[in-house]
């Protein structure tokens, strides 16, 4: 909306930014934008497009055409400067009662004929604020007789900047949203501490923990982490190929098929990370199931076991919290306990005291102890094992996969989009639910008659005298 004062605003009017913004108007073509952020600021192409795309993006700049890619383009696309009302600076509270009258004058302009996201926003606001919807209408309605007053070019340029304000804030579905930086801070961290005592004893804990932690040289570090890359380098999809092939490509999923969680036969670079470390090991399901394999055949499979149940513990549902640390500490922690671990006194006496409340870390000082031991005792002697060896011996290599031209358009045209997992999850419940609930009433009858037939006869009365 355009305010004119009578007053001369000097401290605005002759600002130098105005005239700065007067020479960036005139480039409003993006291949112009792009060859003046390079100018400028001494950037290659492809980072002055991006730089250009963030501008609009955060709704400085805005299209004129296609309002809904909020990308530029180094073509000759029509771009225009938002004013600065609307920039992301100026701090304006992004309310859906403004919002929610955007929509109802932009409905009396169109006549109800809105865009599809649009009309749901519509009808969601109007049932969320039917309290005040006839102050919206009765809003809107004074700002489109307003609008109608004005001359036709201000109309038409504030009509496409309030559009451009919306499209960044209220992005259509399917957009990234520039403007999402998560929730609030209570507390603005650029705000200077008050200097009190609480303030500068913290100082003092902060600055005697940095000096008591351990440092580690840059070469160390950047030894480790390249250590690190070459040995996860063959098996990094992004670095090296999938074997067969990457199924997000060729659309076949023999990559998924050999490496579901459960497998009877696992790849050989599967294998080959469960010798990383024995996280890995214990990360993958298949190699768990490898590893408890080999305890059994060692008498330990109780340490593993106890480490999945605290594991599940830690995981699992809040309803069943209680129950399952009384089964674990009857089942492995007890006296005369059917499954019985050995464990030092200390970390026993931690974690029978806090039995007495449990929560869902009561059990982190027994689970790193047992996972300390299978770590330095029963995973080197796994490698070590006949079973790893077998394991290693019938793990299979897949070919690679060679897909000419034709076959990956052939494949791609045979895509379709999968079901939501919600969905699925869905229709697996009401197919449970259904099977439940389908009872073989002519089943049910035979065993009732067999019932019968099997039952002795009842006594026979006496003889009446």
């Amino acid at each position: 909306m355009t305010i004119r004062n009578p007053l001369r605003d000097h401290g605005q009017r002759y600002r130098p930014r105005i005239a700065c913004l007067k020479k960036l108007q005139r480039h409003t073509v993006g291949e112009d934008i792009i060859t003046w952020l390079v100018d400028r600021f001494q950037m290659d192409t492809q980072e002055a497009r991006s730089f250009g795309s963030m501008l609009v993006a955060l709704g400085y700049i805005y299209p004129l055409q296609d309002h809904k890619r909020l990308v530029i383009k180094p073509d000759a696309s029509l771009y225009r400067f938002q004013t600065p009302y609307f920039w992301p600076t100026q701090q304006w509270p992004v309310e859906d009662t403004d919002y929610a009258i955007y929509l109802a004058k932009r409905n009396i302009r169109k006549k109800g004929i809105l865009e599809l996201h649009e009309q749901e926003h519509y009808n969601r606001l109007h049932k969320w604020m039917n309290h005040k919807w006839d102050f919206i209408v009765m809003q809107a309605k004074e700002q489109y007789r307003a609008a109608k007053e004005r001359k036709k070019p201000d109309r038409v340029v504030f009509d496409c900047q309030e559009r451009a304000y919306w499209v960044v804030h209220r992005p259509p579905p399917g957009t990234v949203s520039a403007m999402d930086y998560g929730l609030d801070r209570l507390i603005d961290p650029n705000a200077d501490e008050a200097k009190t005592p609480d303030f500068y004893a913290r100082i003092m804990i902060f600055t005697q923990q940095s000096i008591m932690r351990p440092r580690v040289k840059s070469s160390v570090s950047i030894g480790a982490l390249v250590k690190y890359c070459a040995t996860y380098n063959s098996h990094d999809p992004f670095l090296s190929k999938c074997l067969p092939s990457n199924p997000w490509l060729t659309d076949d999923v023999t990559y998924w098929t050999l490496n579901m969680p459960y497998v009877e036969i696992p790849t050989k670079m599967r294998v080959e990370r469960w010798t990383f470390s024995f996280a890995e090991l214990l990360s993958d399901p298949r190699g768990r199931n490898d590893f408890r394999l080999f305890l059994k055949k060692e008498f330990s499979g109780e340490n593993l076991a106890f480490w999945e149940g605290c594991e599940d513990l830690k995981w699992g549902e809040a309803a069943t919290m209680r129950e399952k640390a009384e089964h674990i500490y009857k089942t492995f922690l007890a006296r005369g306990a059917p499954r019985w671990i050995n464990i030092d006194g200390k970390t026993m006496e931690i974690t029978v005291k806090g039995l007495k409340h449990p929560h869902r870390y009561v059990l982190d000082a027994a689970q790193t102890h047992i996972y300390m031991l299978m770590k330095k005792d029963s995973y080197g002697r796994y490698q070590k094992s006949p079973v790893f060896k077998e394991t290693v011996k019938k793990a299979i290599c897949p070919e690679e996969h060679h897909f000419t031209d034709a076959q990956l358009e052939q494949n791609s045209k045979k895509r379709r989009p999968s079901l939501s997992p919600i969905i699925l999850r869905q229709m697996e419940q009401e197919q449970r639910a259904k099977m439940a609930a389908n009872v073989d009433i002519t089943q049910v009858m035979s065993k009732l008659s067999k019932q019968g037939k099997e039952a002795p006869p009842p006594p026979c009365p006496p003889p009446k005298k």
